[in-house]
């Protein structure tokens, strides 16, 4: 009852718990930078000491040169695809300052690592949803390389973004000594962890308010148009937003229940595929330099249109063999 008549201590108590859950998470999301940034910027500057960075860029250039990116950056993304964003960045730390990137350069960066990242566990993820391994693997990929050689020409033919990129990395120590080096490195570890903790706040702001509730609204009524039904657009505009593990999860709750067709499936995957995390996962590569509009709306576009023609084309293949067996057995 005494409840009901102090309002302030019941706002200062949630403010309390907020700040604890908060903390919490800014806690275990060092932890796990700490886990995966620190051996990535280790064997990074190995790599760099025995000289096989630049041996790797000459290996991944000919990729890289497709989507208007120096072979070095090659590396941030081989980073990206087994570990992660956060070994991605951890490598991009160290070579971005060295490199004369432009925005559009780090944009298109920031959209190719968006589409392919973590390939290991979300493409285990997806498997476990029940959509097909290998497809879902060359789909994330190649829809990467696909997006980012677009994102090259247009802003090359439109002249976009072609300012020098904006660091918030400090300049990384060049000198022989390690002391100076690791000091460099664990200022811009404290950078990003930085950058994350706001992120982190911003989205429980954008919870509060409702924006996540409003954008899955939003775009409930349209996935239908991409051969998702009614039952599976709502798991996967979660998963659009919120990421590849919370979408697949409710994805294989849902298949455990029977609720979800094979097609159903296989089109909320692979719609997942190219397009996951838009809000946390985008504000990191907005963070390291690249343009909203390219990493958020191109992305969403690009997904939009590919999700499309696959569905259409999947339809067309399923018409033709129910017709070539319509045909055997009229021939029988």
């Amino acid at each position: 009852m005494q409840n009901k008549f102090l309002p302030g201590k019941n706002l200062i108590g949630r403010g309390k718990h907020a700040a604890k859950e908060l903390l919490h998470e800014s806690l275990a999301t060092s932890w796990l930078l700490i886990k995966i940034m620190i051996p990535v910027v280790v064997i990074t500057r190995i790599l760099e000491d025995v000289g096989l960075i630049k041996y790797l860029s000459f290996l991944l250039d000919p990729i890289m040169s497709l989507m208007g990116l120096p072979g070095e950056l090659g590396l941030v993304w081989a980073t990206g695809i087994l570990t992660g964003l956060y070994g991605a960045i951890a490598v991009f730390a160290s070579l971005s300052t060295t490199l004369d990137l432009t925005t559009a350069q780090v944009t298109v960066l920031g959209a190719v690592l968006l589409i392919a990242h973590a390939l290991p566990v979300e493409l285990t993820i997806s498997k476990k949803a029940g959509a097909p391994f290998w497809p879902i693997a060359l789909l994330r990929v190649f829809g990467a390389v696909i997006y980012g050689m677009i994102l090259y020409l247009l802003t090359s033919y439109f002249s976009l973004w072609q300012e020098p990129a904006a660091h918030i990395f400090g300049q990384v120590e060049k000198s022989r000594e390690y002391l100076p080096w690791a000091i460099s490195q664990l200022e811009n570890i404290g950078m990003i962890f930085c950058v994350i903790s706001v992120i982190l706040i911003f989205m429980k702001l954008l919870r509060f308010f409702g924006v996540i509730r409003f954008l899955e609204k939003l775009l409930n009524p349209v996935l239908p148009v991409f051969g998702m039904s009614t039952q599976a657009a709502p798991i996967t505009v979660v998963g659009m937003i919120l990421g590849l593990g919370y979408g697949g999860a409710l994805i294989i709750r849902e298949t455990a229940k029977g609720a979800l067709s094979r097609k159903d499936i296989v089109n909320a995957m692979a719609f997942m595929a190219l397009c996951h995390g838009l809000l946390e996962d985008t504000l990191l590569m907005v963070a390291i330099g690249g343009t909203f509009t390219g990493v958020f709306w191109g992305r969403i576009a690009f997904t939009l249109l590919v999700t499309y023609l696959l569905v259409k084309m999947t339809d067309l293949m399923e018409k033709r063999r129910l017709a070539r067996q319509l045909a055997n057995k009229t021939a029988l």
